[in-house]
């Protein structure tokens, strides 16, 4: 039976999820999942993944109270989750790390991997060139055009960054472009998905992973106020992020969460945002059931966001189901919005967001004036924007 965290034993979260899957996936993919279910109960492979996210990702993340910004917008009090401060500059590599020890564990010697912004990238190289694994990353064109430090980066740790130039360019094509790799050659390879996308057992291992985020978050606040947040926030492409706050909160009926994800440049026009949640109809892909934007013959649409690591499809399966269930809520801002929260952040606290966390502090721009002085909302800030701002510059025409 499913709960609000767990899937069942199908790897449904209600009617999302699961493991749909062309029959040379089948085997690869039911490996990693007896490796997984094997790993994850082994006290030794636990604590060798907490200690390299202690001694090497720098955690515990800060829980920042951002009194400028909180004072310039008025009303409840802001927190920002600072994941924009581990090493490689996201979340990402709470994730990766724990995919690079998987794949030793089975012997592997590759990983591959798909990446948007280029932060999943980043991360899994790093993982990588740590773990002594080869590592390849798909990329489509045009964020590697948005995204060139990331791609300098991920060269210089030793990955082979592989340009997708078929369908949109962007992260979905990038996916398809892995997985047609790992489909013919998976035998010393382990497909590192950077989400909680996918077939089963992925969406519930990289929330797994992630979950030290809301752990963190949950700790620190009780900490700091002697009680728990108000509002969680977090931005939506896959979702990791946002399961990672999420996961530690989701009984605790008194905390309300948002999921913010792209209206892009025009929510009404397709091919010009990303909202799945606001405008997706049931559909598979990547190997799982769950919301896609879509036309009435299954094609996926085009996607847009300002921020790479936001432009796909589809969703995680959990998050469809907590919007099913009403446990989580799903908005979203428009690139407009999100230009104006970068610089607001940047100008009130000295902090420069990534453009896919600014997603998540322009919905908590909008909320605070809204609510009391004695409120709390604890935004997610899933990683920095150095990786944006010729992007943000060449924007604002700078």
């Amino acid at each position: 039976m499913t709960s609000l965290t767990n899937a069942d034993e199908a790897g449904f979260f209600g009617n999302h999820g699961g493991r749909f899957l062309p029959p040379q996936l089948e085997a690869p993919i039911a490996e990693v999942a007896a490796a997984w279910a094997e790993a994850r109960r082994d006290p030794d492979f636990q604590a060798e993944y907490e200690a390299l996210l202690a001694d090497y990702v720098g955690r515990p993340s800060p829980l920042f109270l951002a009194e400028n910004l909180t004072r310039h917008l008025g009303g409840a009090r802001i927190y920002l989750k600072r994941e924009d401060l581990n090493h490689t500059g996201a979340h990402k590599i709470n994730h990766c790390l724990g995919e690079g020890l998987l794949a030793r564990r089975m012997g592997k010697r590759r990983l591959i991997a798909e990446t948007g912004a280029g932060q999943h990238g980043v991360a899994l190289a790093t993982a990588a060139a740590l773990l002594g694994l080869e590592c390849e990353i798909h990329m489509g064109s045009i964020d590697i055009a948005k995204q060139r430090p990331n791609v300098v980066r991920m060269e210089l740790l030793g990955a082979k960054v592989i340009p997708v130039e078929s369908g949109g360019r962007c992260l979905k094509d990038a996916v398809d472009s892995a997985f047609s790799v790992f489909a013919s050659d998976h035998h010393d390879t382990f497909f590192a998905i950077g989400s909680v996308v996918g077939p089963d057992p992925y969406p519930s291992m990289i929330r797994d992973f992630q979950a030290i985020i809301g752990r963190e978050a949950r700790a620190q606040l009780l900490a700091k106020e002697g009680r728990l947040p108000d509002v969680l926030v977090a931005s939506v492409g896959g979702g990791s992020n946002a399961l990672g706050l999420f996961t530690a909160f989701l009984e605790d009926d008194s905390v309300r969460i948002f999921g913010v994800e792209p209206a892009g440049k025009d929510l009404d026009v397709v091919g010009e945002h990303a909202a799945t949640m606001t405008m997706g109809t049931p559909g598979t892909l990547h190997g799982m059931r769950t919301l896609v934007l879509q036309d009435d013959d299954g094609e996926t649409w085009p996607v847009h966001s300002i921020a790479s690591g936001l432009d796909y499809p589809a969703v995680g399966p959990q998050h469809a189901f907590l919007k099913e269930v009403g446990r989580a809520e799903y908005v979203s801002v428009s690139d407009a919005e999100t230009l104006e929260a970068f610089q607001l952040l940047c100008r009130t606290e000295g902090i420069i967001p990534a453009l896919e966390s600014s997603h998540a502090l322009a919905h908590a721009a909008r909320i605070a004036p809204t609510m009391g002085a004695d409120e709390i909302i604890v935004v997610n800030l899933s990683g920095r924007g150095d990786k944006d701002i010729d992007y943000v510059a060449e924007k604002l025409g700078r």
